[in-house]
């Protein structure tokens, strides 16, 4: 059975830092390119951040660019999300989420059908 775990989440201060880990079981992990997305109470769901399926690239919304960094271990299949500078407008749950499908992390759209497999999410709240 296919599984994506989120963990890391929690209470970070204004330019506090958190490091994300999305676990992933059940599927061929190296070949699904991976994003983040999150919810913040109230809004919709929003694209956050897209790695590639060999972590070549990497894609960032523009409200998380030079904060941020996705990254992967195929050999351990986890995605990473470092959060630095954390703003209380990053407060959301905190989705990962994989795709067959490397392109679909580039549009810096969020198209629920482009994914195969979801997390159930972890909290972030920032505030001091």
């Amino acid at each position: 059975q296919a599984q994506l775990v989120e963990s890391g989440g929690g209470l970070a201060q204004p330019g506090g830092s958190l490091r994300l880990s999305c676990a992933a079981s059940g599927f061929i992990f190296r070949n699904y390119a991976m994003s983040w997305a999150r919810q913040a109470p109230g809004k919709g769901l929003e694209w956050v951040s897209g790695i590639y399926t060999d972590g070549r690239d990497t894609f960032y919304a523009d409200s998380v660019k030079g904060r941020f960094t996705i990254s992967r271990d195929n050999a351990e299949n986890r995605v990473f999300l470092q959060m630095n500078s954390l703003k209380p407008e990053d407060t959301a749950l905190y989705y990962c989420a994989a795709s067959p499908f490397d392109y679909v992390v580039t549009t810096g759209l969020l198209r629920r059908y482009e994914y195969d497999y979801w997390g159930q999410g972890t909290q972030v709240t920032v505030s001091s």
